[in-house]
C-alpha cells in the first residue's frame, strides 16, 4: 500500500498500458477506417481537452497551471469509446476487451497525472485511508493517552471534537499531534503548539496525509531528544469546496474557531503553554495567507507564523469580488483581514513576534508578495525571512518547505532543547 503515486513504476506503468490497450481498441482496419474515422476520433480528443482546460481556467481555481499531461490523457477518453463503438460489431473479442479497459484505464491515468501535479496523494496508502476513511497511522482515543508507554519513540495523533464555543462553527473531527516527549510523565510536559491549516479544498488530515507532517515532527523530535511542539490540524473550512479563508465572514466565524475554540481547548485538554510567545501557525496556500493573517490580526494568540506560498491576504478573486462574497459587502470587515491594510495602521508588534515566508522559485507573484509582506512586517518590528527553495504551488512543496522551516519554528516557539536556527 505504500507504493508511490508521485513516481516510481505504478505511474509509468499506468501510462504504457493505456496506450497499449488504446493500440488494441484501435487494431488493424481497413484503409477508409483510418482515412475517416480516426482523424474524426483525434479531433473529437483533442476538443475534449480543450473544453476541459477550457472550464477548468473559468470555473477553478487552481492557482498554477495543471499539468499539461492531464489535458493528454483526457483527450484519450474520447478516442478510446470511438474505437469501442466503430469496432464492436466486427472486431474480435480481445479488441472489446481493450476499448473500456482503455477507457478506465485513461481515466485512471488522467487522475494520477492530476494528482502528480498537486501531490495530493504521495501512496496508495494514503489515497486509500483518505477515501475509505481509515484511522491515520498512530491514531489513538483521548482514554488510550494514559496507556501509551513512556518510552515511545513515536508521537500519537489523537482525533478529537472540539466545542464550537463562542465561535459556533460546525467544523469536522480535527486532530492533535503529540510528541514522544508528552508520554514521558503523569504530569504532562507544558509544550507549545502550531495550528496547522491546510488550503482550500481541504480536509482536517490533509496536513498529515499529503503533508508528512507527522513524520516531519516525529523526525525531528527523534534528534531533539523526543521534543516537538504539539501540532493542531484544524478544520479551517467545514466542507472540502469552502473558502473561508480563516476569518469571519459568508462561511462562518471559521476565525473565532481558530482564535478562540481551539487555544482553550488544546491549553485545558493537553496541559499545553497559553501564551502568545509559545504559540504558532503554519499553513500551505490558502492555509499560508491563514498563517499570515491570524498573526498579524491577533498577535496577542500567535506569536509565530510560517507562510508557505499563500496570497497577501483573503481573497476569492479581486477586492470588490472579495468584499463582496466573503464579507457581505462590508469593506471595513476586509481591511481589518488584509495584512498590508492592518500592518500599515497597528504600529510595533511585542518584539519577540516573527514570521517565515516560504516560497517555490515557480511562483513569481507569490514571491513578490511575500516579500512586500515581510518588508511591511519588519517595519512593524515583526523579525521575518523570506526563503525561495525549489518547487511550484503544490503539496510536495508544502512538505518540503514544512520540513525546512520546522526547527526555525520549534526555536521560535520555545520547545525545549531546540537551540537558535
Amino acid at each position: 500500500m505504500n507504493i508511490s503515486l508521485l513516481g516510481g513504476w505504478l505511474p509509468w506503468t499506468l501510462r504504457v498500458l493505456t496506450l497499449v490497450l488504446l493500440a488494441a481498441a484501435v487494431g488493424l482496419r481497413n484503409r477508409r477506417w483510418y482515412v475517416t474515422v480516426l482523424p474524426i476520433l483525434l479531433a473529437t480528443g483533442a476538443a475534449v481537452a480543450l473544453i476541459a482546460v477550457f472550464l477548468v481556467r473559468r470555473y477553478v481555481d487552481a492557482g498554477d497551471p495543471l499539468p499539461t499531461s492531464l489535458w493528454f490523457w483526457l483527450g484519450c477518453v474520447p478516442i478510446a469509446i470511438g474505437a469501442g463503438i466503430t469496432g464492436w460489431q466486427q472486431g474480435r473479442w480481445w479488441r472489446r476487451a481493450a476499448a473500456p479497459l482503455a477507457l478506465l484505464l485513461a481515466l485512471l491515468t488522467a487522475g494520477d497525472a492530476l494528482n502528480m501535479g498537486l501531490g495530493y496523494y504521495p501512496t496508495v496508502a494514503d489515497m486509500y485511508g483518505e477515501l475509505t476513511n481509515q484511522n491515520l497511522p498512530a491514531q489513538v482515543t483521548l482514554k488510550q493517552l494514559r496507556s501509551i508507554h513512556g518510552d515511545t519513540k513515536t508521537g500519537r495523533i489523537v482525533a478529537v471534537n472540539i466545542p464550537a464555543v463562542p465561535s459556533g462553527f460546525e467544523h469536522r473531527t480535527e486532530y492533535v499531534y503529540l510528541p514522544p516527549a508528552w508520554f514521558r510523565s503523569t504530569h504532562r510536559p507544558k509544550l507549545p503548539v502550531v495550528e496547522m491549516v491546510a488550503g482550500a479544498y481541504e480536509v482536517p488530515d490533509n496536513w498529515i496525509r499529503s503533508g508528512n507532517a507527522v513524520k516531519t515532527a516525529d523526525a525531528f523530535a527523534a534528534t531533539h531528544h523526543g521534543y516537538a511542539p504539539i501540532l493542531v490540524f484544524v478544520d479551517a473550512t467545514s466542507g472540502f469546496s469552502t473558502d473561508t479563508e480563516c476569518v469571519n465572514g459568508s462561511a462562518g466565524n471559521a476565525g473565532d474557531h481558530l482564535t478562540k475554540d481551539i487555544p482553550r481547548y488544546i491549553e485545558h485538554t493537553f496541559g499545553s503553554y497559553t501564551d502568545a510567545k509559545h504559540w504558532g501557525v503554519a499553513g500551505w496556500s490558502m492555509g499560508g495567507t491563514c498563517a499570515v493573517t491570524l498573526a498579524v490580526t491577533h498577535p496577542e494568540i500567535f506569536g509565530h507564523f510560517v507562510d508557505m506560498a499563500g496570497d497577501q491576504g483573503p481573497n476569492l478573486g479581486d477586492k470588490a469580488t472579495t468584499i463582496a462574497k466573503l464579507y457581505h459587502g462590508n469593506t471595513a470587515a476586509w481591511a481589518a483581514n488584509d495584512p498590508m491594510t492592518v500592518l500599515a495602521h497597528h504600529g510595533p508588534y511585542p518584539h519577540n513576534t516573527t514570521g517565515y515566508f516560504a516560497v517555490g522559485n515557480q511562483e513569481t507573484a507569490h514571491e513578490a508578495q511575500a516579500k512586500q509582506l515581510s518588508a511591511a512586517a519588519k517595519k512593524d518590528g515583526i523579525g521575518t525571512r523570506v526563503v525561495v527553495s525549489p518547487g511550484k504551488h503544490s503539496w510536495t512543496f508544502a512538505v518540503a518547505a514544512f520540513a525546512q522551516s520546522l526547527p526555525w519554528l520549534a526555536w521560535q516557539v520555545g520547545t525545549p532543547g531546540v537551540h537558535k536556527v
